[in-house]
Order: structure tokens, then sequence, then C-alpha cells
């Protein structure tokens, strides 16, 4: 039996001047957002305050994680335009903090590493002093392609582990939860970049599991870490296993804290890069 959304999980629907313009100057552009495709309930809020993360590389992904709205089929080319777009964009909203995403795409050499350092640079040139976070697939643990982003140096790489080791392999067939793991310790180790990283919760982990998974975290020398509520996008997806109440996102916090993980947005509706500019 489906469970219920608590009152808690649920937004208010917003339409305003402004997130009229922040979906003109994405449209206008041609660009993609993790806000509209993996349909985050933070995506007006965050409109409101004229931000929003930017999906590179196209609609469709080439892994079929089960609890993601992102189309799994075959992707599309790479469009050289969409690092100057982005830029142009960022430029256009006015942001001081940029976030950029992608879908997975296995089947570039690099995963899009090289693409990742061409928005990167596009953004400096017309924005120089902003911010820039970006959130990457695993590249297959590819080392070269992590010297890539290493060299573009963005202020923060995030990659989320997403979930604990036990319900890894369910949730993310395709994925490692080492590999992960891995990719945050490399770069930490062979750069001074802010390492980051965020799970959904409410899958069928115990607070052990989650403990375990911060204290991996910690060990791969994240600076960063956000824990939110897994909602089910559709009954093709994982089923929610349990929604946490407000007073145990409390004790997630101490949890952590416990772990010795410093920084961190933990919260009912806590996405990845949720309030990204306030934890830096």
């Amino acid at each position: 039996m489906q469970k219920r959304l608590p009152d808690y999980l649920k937004r208010p629907i917003i339409d305003t001047d402004k997130t009229r313009t922040v979906r003109r100057i994405l449209k206008t552009k041609c660009l993609n957002t993790v806000c509209e495709n993996a349909r985050c309930p933070n995506k007006n809020e965050c409109y409101t305050k004229n931000t929003a993360t930017f999906l590179i590389m196209g609609n469709n992904c080439t892994r079929n994680c089960r609890y993601c709205n992102i189309t799994c089929s075959k992707p599309e080319p790479l469009d050289k335009n969409e690092p100057p777009h982005i830029a142009q964009a960022v430029k256009d909203l006015g942001l001081k903090y940029a976030v950029i995403t992608s879908v997975t795409r296995d089947d570039l050499p690099d995963g899009g590493a090289e693409h990742f350092a061409n928005c990167i640079c596009e953004i400096r040139k017309i924005s120089p002093d902003i911010k820039i976070e970006i959130l990457t697939p695993d590249f297959k643990g590819n080392k070269n392609s992590l010297d890539t982003i290493i060299m573009a140096h963005p202020d923060v790489f995030n990659h989320n582990i997403e979930t604990v080791r036990k319900i890894f392999k369910s949730a993310r067939p395709q994925g490692n939860y080492n590999c992960s793991l891995d990719v945050l310790k490399y770069v930490k180790d062979n750069s001074d970049i802010i390492t980051k990283s965020g799970l959904m919760i409410g899958l069928g982990e115990t607070f052990e599991d989650i403990e375990e998974t911060l204290v991996d975290l910690k060990s791969a020398g994240c600076d960063i870490v956000t824990i939110g509520q897994y909602i089910q996008p559709s009954k093709a997806h994982l089923e929610v296993s349990k929604y946490y109440n407000p007073d145990e996102y409390e004790k997630l916090k101490l949890l952590a804290e416990k772990t010795g993980i410093k920084h961190y947005q933990i919260g009912p509706l806590v996405r990845s890069s949720y309030r990204a500019s306030e934890l830096i």
C-alpha cells in the first residue's frame, strides 16, 4: 500500500514574475535543469531566488537508477554551444553561486568531464567572481576524467553517494558504493577543492546504516553532507519504506556531528543542491 505524503513534505505552487523570468531565460538558451527533470519539490522556492541547478549533456541518462525521474535512453550528441549558453544564463540570472549537474554519460570516453570543464571555463570568462559547484556522476572512477575536473577547479565538487551500502545495488544497479567513495577521496587527496556528497533516506535503511555511510564519507574526506527524504517520483520507481519525522532529522544532525561532519544540510526536503550557497 502506497504511503501517504506527510503535510510537511508538501510545497505550494509558486508562480511569480521571478519564476517566470527564470523559466524564460532557461527556455531562450535551450537549457535543462535538474529542477524540472527530477521533479524537485524545492523548484519554485529556488526560482523565486533566481537560482536553478543546470542539467548538462542532455535529458537522457545511460543509467537506470530506480529512484530517479530522469529518462534512461540513448543520449543526445553533446551540444558544443551549451557551455557558453550556460555562462550567459548565469550572467542573465545574476547568480553569485552556480550549480551544474549532468546526466550520466557512460557512452563518452571521459564521461563528460571535459564538457563540465568547458562549462566552468565559459562561466568564469564572463562572471569571474562567481562560485561554481558541480554535481557529477562517478565517471566510472576514471582518474583522467577526475584530473580534468580538478584542473578546471570548481569551488565545490559534489558527488552523491545517494544511499547506504546495504541498499546501494538495488537502488543504483549500475553504480558502485566503493567507487563513489574513491571518487570523493581522489578529488580531496589531489586538490584543495571542497568536497560534498548527499544521500536520500526512506528506502529501508536503519540509523546504523546511515551512521556507517556518514563514517565512510568522513573517511573519504568529505567536507559537506546533505540528507533528505526520498519521495517516489512515480509508481514505476522504488517505493518509500519510511517517511522520517522532523524529530528524527534532529537526531540525524547529531549523528552527523558525532561522526565528525561539521558542515551539513539535513531536513525532509533537503536535496543535494538545496541552498547550496548557504553552506559555502
